[in-house]
């Protein structure tokens, strides 16, 4: 990666599109580097002799050590296969790895996202086939994935669809048996605690603070 330093013109919109300062930006743009690097640095030819194709972004494998490392989202593989899913990764979403403008507008959502951005987020994490509704069957998927069997449950997935018929209770408004956008905007409003529901997406306030302060430091040093 040869460019060490963030483009002005690259700088100047996501300035004004993410909530971090330019400054912020750069050692982001530092560390996304690093990342990448090192990633590259670390992968192995599949097939002897052959060089390994330089993946120019952030792949799948540091992405989940990101999140599981720096933010602690010890979360469910499909809870977190949506996260990597959900982030902009080109036109179609077909690109195998996320570009730092993508990085750091996801970040910027995280970290500091207005409830309305993260509300927007969760709801597009959970909506595992991206038809502007949270269903049953993925309210089901979901929570089965999140719980934690307990020995002797002979039915465990009665359990569950218990569990989805309480949750759908609270969070489908307009009772046409799902959750749309609006609903879950509603009843998020009404119960904050619902943002995660079906699984952890965002950091815990202390990491998130953590990774800002780290950050900071960086940017004195």
């Amino acid at each position: 990666m040869p460019n060490r330093k963030l483009k002005e013109k690259s700088l100047e919109m996501l300035f004004r599109n993410t909530h971090f300062s330019k400054n912020e930006l750069e050692a982001l743009y530092t560390m996304y580097r690093k990342l990448v690097v090192d990633a590259q640095a670390a992968a192995t030819p599949t097939i002897i002799g052959q060089p390994v194709p330089k993946i120019d972004g952030i792949d799948q494998n540091t992405f989940r050590d990101v999140m599981h490392n720096t933010f602690d989202l010890v979360t469910e593989e499909v809870v977190l296969d949506r996260i990597w899913s959900s982030w902009d990764r080109g036109v179609n979403g077909g690109e195998g790895a996320i570009k730092f403008e993508a990085w750091a507008k996801g970040l910027s959502v995280l970290l500091r996202g207005s409830n309305e951005e993260k509300r927007t987020y969760c709801f597009g994490v959970y909506d595992l086939n991206s038809d502007g509704y949270i269903t049953k069957d993925e309210m089901f998927l979901l929570l089965k994935n999140s719980l934690l069997k307990q020995p002797g449950d002979e039915d465990p997935d009665e359990g569950v669809r218990d569990l989805v018929e309480l949750v759908l209770r609270k969070m489908d408004i307009d009772k046409d048996g799902k959750v749309s956008i609006d609903d879950y905007r509603e009843a998020v409003h009404q119960e904050p605690l619902l943002l995660e529901a079906f699984g952890q997406c965002v950091p815990a306030r202390r990491h998130a603070a953590t990774f800002l302060k780290t950050l900071c430091t960086k940017l004195s040093t």
